[in-house]
């Protein structure tokens, strides 16, 4: 009898240009390198309607994760990288959603005001930037008081060097070999 694996996810959290995305791209494109099977979940997408379902008291973004982490479950997958900007502060019901056992690392990255305006200016522009600017400085400071696994400042930094440090803080690359 072939036992299932406990779910392994890591919950990649972090203010608006803080490189949440790149660097969960980045640890995808590592751990394939390494024969690491694993699936890649963008959170911000699995509750965006409007209006906000979470205004209204209703769950959906762990109703969708539930779905799509059982479909990825029922194909042999049992790591994840989920980005979200506040998935630090939810890893008790987000891993809920996720069923079973389930080993969660919570990460944050974190920037400088300038460093997150300058990559949100990549990407935003007139009155959209400023409020993404504005929201973001207000996350750091909200995520900055949060207990996490791993604190990774991205200033300055390339993309794979910050993946392979989050990797390694959550023990997913093992030494000499494909998991």
């Amino acid at each position: 009898m072939t036992s299932t694996p406990p779910t392994e996810v890591i919950f990649i959290g972090g203010r608006s240009g803080v490189g949440k995305s790149t660097v969960a791209a980045e640890a995808s494109r590592v751990l394939a390198a390494h024969g690491i099977r694993h699936a890649v979940i963008e959170g911000d997408n699995l509750d965006q309607a409007y209006p906000e379902p979470w205004r209204e008291g209703i769950a959906l973004a762990e109703r969708n994760l539930a779905a799509m982490w059982g479909a990825y479950r029922a194909l042999g997958y049992h790591r994840l990288l989920f980005t979200n900007t506040v998935s630090i502060t939810q890893v008790e019901g987000l891993s809920a959603a996720l069923g079973g056992e389930v080993r969660a690392h919570s990460v944050l990255l974190t920037s400088t005001d300038a460093t997150a305006a300058n990559r949100l200016a990549r990407r935003e522009w007139g009155p959209s930037l400023d409020e993404h600017i504005d929201r973001s400085g207000r996350a750091a400071a909200q995520l900055d008081a949060v207990t996490v696994d791993i604190r990774i400042s991205t200033d300055g930094r390339a993309p794979d060097g910050i993946a392979r440090e989050m990797l390694g803080g959550a023990g997913w690359l093992a030494q000499g070999g494909s998991q």
